[in-house]
Formats: C-alpha cells, sequence, structure tokens
C-alpha cells in the first residue's frame, strides 16, 4: 500500500513536471509566433521571417506557423519549401478550409494539377455549398487533361447555380476538345434558347455548320443572327469564312474589309482577319496596295495598337518599302521599349543593308535593355567585324559567351567560330586554331567552323589529313555546297591529287549560283597542275572578269604559268 501511494505520488510528480514543461514550451512558442506576426504587419519581412523559422524550433507541427511561412516561401520563389509548408499545415488542421484552400491554390498555381485535382475533390466533399470550388476543381482537372471529369465538375455547378453563359462556354469549349461536336452543338442549342436575344449563338452554331461543310444550314444560322442584331460586327466575320467556304471570293474580300473597318470590332479579332487577308492576297498573287489603305485606317483607329504596327511594317517590308518598314517599327520600340519582335526587324533591316553603323548602335541599345540575350552580342560583333575594329568584336563575343546560357552548346559553338575568324583575320593563327577547337568540343557538326578550319589549315599545308577529314564531314553534311565542294577540292589540290581535286572542283562549279571568282582562279590552278595550260590561262582570265583582283593572278596571266600565292602557302 505505502509503495503504491510512493508510485502514484512520483508520476503525479512526473506528470506535473511534464505539463510545467510544455505549458511553458506554449508560452515561449505563442510570444515569438506573435511577435512574428506584429513584424510582418509592420513590414519588417526578414526580421519576421527569423522569428517564424525559431517557432518552427519550438514546435514544428504547428499549421498556422507552416501557413505563414508557406506565403514566405513563395516571396523567396521557393515554391518546393512552400508546398511543404503548407502540406504539412493541411496534414496537421485537416479541416482548416484556408489552409486546404490554400495549399490546392499553390498547387495548381505551379502546374501541380494531378495533386490540385484530389485537394479540390476533398474541399468540394468538406465543404459542397461553396460555389468557386467547382469552377477551381473543373480548370484543375481540365489542366490536368481530365476533360470529361472537368464536364462533369460543370455539371455539378450547373445544377447548383442553374444555367448560365459562363458555364455553357467552358462544356462548349471542353466538348469541341474532345471533338464531341454533337454536345458541343446542343450546349450552345440550350444557350440560344435560354438567350433569344444574343446573336452570338446563331453565329457560333453557325460556324459549327460550316465547320461539317453544311453551308447551307451555316447560312440560316447567320441570319437568324443578323435578325437578332444586324450591327453585330462578327456577323460580318461569320460571313466572310461562309463566302469563302462557298468559293464567292469577291463577296468574302467586301466582307473582309468590311469587318476591317468596323469600330465595334475588338483590335484582336481584326489582326486575325488581317492576317488571313493578307496571306490570301499573296496566294492569289494579288497586289497588296489595297492592304496598305486598310492598315492605315485601322492605325487611325487604334494608334496605340504595336501588334498592328508591325504586322504593317512586315507587308511594307515584303513590298521593299523598307524606309516606311523602319519608320513603324522604330514607332513600336518608342511606344513600347520592350518590344523583341520590332528591335528584330530594324535589326534585319540593318543586316540586310549591311548597315555596320546602324547595327552597332541597335545591338547596343538591345543590350541595355536586354542584357541577357546573346543574339545582340552576336550582332553587335558583326557590326564591329564588318567594321574592321577587330579587337572591339572580339570583346563583344567574350562578353557574349558569359550570357549564353552553358545547355546552349550550339550557340556557345558558333561564338567560338566567330572569335576563330577574328583572329584568324588578326593573322594570329594558333589562336583562331584554339578557338575553331573549342567551337567543334560545343557541336561537331558546326559546318562553317570545319569549312574555315580545314580551309585555312590548306592556305597553310599545315595538317592536311586533318582538313581533308573536317572538309569531308562538311560535303557529307552539305553535298551541293558549292563552297565546301571547292574547300575539298583545294585541299586535295595542296595535297598534290589534282585528279581528285578536278573532280571536286567542277562538282563546286556546276552547283555554284554566284559566279564566284574564287571558284574560276582554283579550277585554273588545278587544270595547269593537271597538264592543261591553255584551258587553265582561259580560266585565270575569266575569274580577272568576274573581279578577282590581285598580282598572282596577274602574273600568271601574263606568265602564263601557276604561281603559287605567298598568302595560301
Amino acid at each position: 500500500m505505502i509503495k503504491r501511494t510512493i508510485y502514484a505520488l512520483l508520476c503525479l510528480f512526473l506528470f506535473i513536471q511534464i505539463k510545467g514543461q510544455t505549458t511553458e514550451e506554449q508560452r515561449k512558442f505563442d510570444y515569438f509566433f506573435y511577435e512574428g506576426l506584429n513584424l510582418k504587419n509592420a513590414g519588417k519581412y526578414d526580421a519576421a521571417f527569423d522569428v517564424f523559422m525559431h517557432c518552427l524550433d519550438i514546435d514544428s507541427t504547428s499549421a498556422p506557423l507552416l501557413y505563414e511561412l508557406s506565403s514566405f516561401y513563395m516571396q523567396l520563389n521557393r515554391s518546393d519549401k512552400a508546398v511543404e509548408m503548407l502540406r504539412k499545415a493541411v496534414l496537421h488542421s485537416s479541416h482548416n478550409f484556408t489552409y486546404k484552400i490554400a495549399f490546392a491554390t499553390t498547387l495548381r498555381s505551379l502546374g501541380m494539377y494531378g495533386e490540385a485535382v484530389e485537394v479540390y475533390e476533398e474541399l468540394v466533399a468538406t465543404w459542397p455549398e461553396k460555389i468557386e470550388l467547382y469552377y477551381y476543381l473543373a480548370d484543375a482537372l481540365t489542366q490536368n487533361g481530365e476533360i470529361s471529369k472537368a464536364i462533369e465538375a460543370y455539371n455539378m455547378l450547373e445544377s447548383s447555380t442553374g444555367m448560365n453563359e459562363a458555364i455553357s462556354m467552358q462544356k462548349y469549349r471542353l466538348y469541341s476538345m474532345l471533338e464531341e461536336s454533337d454536345a458541343a452543338f446542343e450546349e450552345m442549342r440550350r444557350l440560344s434558347v435560354k438567350f433569344p436575344a444574343e446573336a452570338r449563338y446563331p453565329i457560333i452554331i453557325g460556324d459549327m455548320y460550316l465547320e461539317k461543310g453544311n453551308t447551307k444550314e451555316a447560312y440560316e444560322s447567320y441570319q437568324k443572327a443578323y435578325a437578332i442584331d444586324p450591327t453585330n460586327p462578327y456577323y460580318i466575320v461569320a460571313m466572310a469564312n461562309y463566302y469563302e467556304a462557298t468559293h464567292d471570293k469577291a463577296a468574302a474580300e467586301t466582307q473582309i474589309r468590311n469587318a476591317l473597318v468596323n469600330e465595334k470590332l475588338d483590335i484582336e479579332t481584326k489582326v486575325a482577319i488581317l492576317s488571313r487577308y493578307i496571306l490570301s492576297l499573296r496566294q492569289s498573287q494579288k497586289e497588296t496596295a489595297q492592304a496598305n489603305e486598310l492598315f492605315e485606317t485601322l492605325i487611325e483607329q487604334h494608334p496605340e495598337e504595336t501588334e498592328l504596327r508591325v504586322m504593317y511594317g512586315r507587308l511594307l517590308t515584303a513590298n521593299g518599302k523598307n524606309d516606311e518598314a523602319k519608320f513603324q517599327f522604330q514607332l513600336v520600340t518608342e511606344m513600347e521599349p520592350a518590344n523583341t519582335t520590332a528591335w528584330q526587324q530594324l535589326l534585319d533591316l540593318s543586316l540586310q543593308a549591311q548597315d555596320s553603323g546602324e547595327i552597332i548602335r541597335l545591338c547596343t541599345k538591345c543590350i541595355e535593355l536586354f542584357p541577357d540575350a546573346p543574339e545582340y552580342y552576336f550582332y553587335l560583333g558583326i557590326g564591329y567585324y564588318q567594321e574592321e575594329n577587330l579587337l572591339k568584336a572580339l570583346e563583344i563575343y567574350q562578353a557574349g559567351l558569359l550570357v549564353v546560357p552553358p545547355e546552349n552548346k550550339e550557340l556557345r559553338s558558333t561564338f567560338y567560330g566567330q572569335i576563330g575568324d577574328i583572329y584568324h583575320q588578326a593573322k594570329k593563327q594558333e589562336n583562331a586554331y584554339e578557338a575553331y577547337e573549342k567551337a567543334l568540343e560545343f557541336n561537331d557538326k558546326n559546318i562553317m567552323v570545319l569549312n574555315n578550319y580545314a580551309y585555312f589549315l590548306s592556305l597553310e599545308n599545315k595538317d592536311l589529313k586533318k582538313a581533308e577529314r573536317m572538309s569531308a564531314q562538311c560535303i557529307k553534311l552539305e553535298p551541293d555546297n558549292a563552297t565546301y565542294l571547292d574547300t575539298y577540292a583545294w585541299i586535295f589540290f595542296k595535297q598534290g591529287n589534282y585528279k581528285l581535286a578536278k573532280f571536286y572542283i567542277e562538282s563546286a562549279l556546276k552547283k555554284d549560283k554566284s559566279a564566284s571568282s574564287e571558284l574560276v582562279d582554283h579550277y585554273g590552278d588545278i587544270l595547269y597542275m593537271s597538264g592543261n595550260k591553255d584551258e587553265a590561262i582561259l580560266q585565270w582570265k575569266q575569274a580577272k572578269e568576274l573581279g578577282k583582283t590581285g598580282e598572282v593572278l596577274d602574273r600568271k596571266i601574263k606568265d602564263e604559268k601557276y604561281i603559287e600565292d605567298e598568302n595560301t602557302q
């Protein structure tokens, strides 16, 4: 009896001690947790985060704390940790709506649709009266590719709220995705019956008929829409499609032009129509002057619409009106400096005109605006290379390598190839070959590097077997390229294999579309060394007529014999 009493007292003592410790820990947690909330509300987020992390050391199962930490991790772009915190919060407080909806929303925003669906299904089962949950569930199911289940979710929502346009349009879209045209049609028919004063639904129904090739039913449906609202701009678009389907091109063009000048039609639809209209004009090889007039009318209506100006600029470029195109693109860059399409169009025009000064100006500006875009370093290097500022070009390409993503091996290879060409131009051959080797490490099929490397080795009579292997790879990759065939022929010439050299130079001349004086001169050299002196002299003379100049060529013609160019030794 005494022993039992002592044992009971001992247990009671230990319980009181443990309870005291637990209460003390709870007091510490509560103090720091509310201190963290106060710091957060005061905008002292770093300090609040530190305090919350201290709370986590005290109690790692507190759902309110885990919920708070999740928002901090989202702000820190640590989505993995945010999900982890929310998952634990839900685990330790499974009936808390706020934690669960935050968890589901975060999963959906991060593209984790499968798990999001599971959480939304739990939410719907627990809180079926919360209508918005059905929307979220249907969206998550759609994103997860569970289209049929998404339709079921919308049906459940519809049974609670009654039929409305938003739900029906979503169901129509999903039925269309499943290619269940009958169900999609029925959904739209229900809408048109419920809302008989709305012209959009007969138009959509007409579009569905038209897609099936049922032009008669399509026309009747479009006329129903016209009877409801003759000013509906989408009726004009629908009729343009109808006339195209029935091969009445003149009527289709009239409808298209009417749609484009209709001020009630939204700009996105106009841009889409205009794109199709221009394509139609080009396919039928019609004059695009009338398209220019439409662009000018539209720009008057929507002067701030940059996409419209970009389209107009492209049309002007296609028509050879580069100065007018440049004006449009320049306006876009002033209105919307982050519009990379307009900058690229300006750059393309400058590259086409070989205007190195403008290339440099544009690329310098683009590097300021888009410092992590390597393409502008590439073109800027070209600009300086064209101006023969080799040192600056080299500097730009080396700087560009710092922003080329490590995984983009082809682009890194291209940059090293440019560096090799610059070193060769600067007569620093060893540096050039090092750069070419680096380029081939990143892309052993970089055909321009393979060709240039092989050709420059042949000019130095250096490592000709390696040059032959690289040149052969070029021929394998592009067997009809005259430049690469010429390189291959020249390497055989340097090796003294004049038979193969003659075979490949003649192949190169057959493929050449540019009447290259360099190829003709090489042909003369190969013919001479093959024992055909008279034909060689004729080829040298032809090379001169095609524009090749130089003391060596003049001497070959005058002395009627092959003379090795010191630049090819």
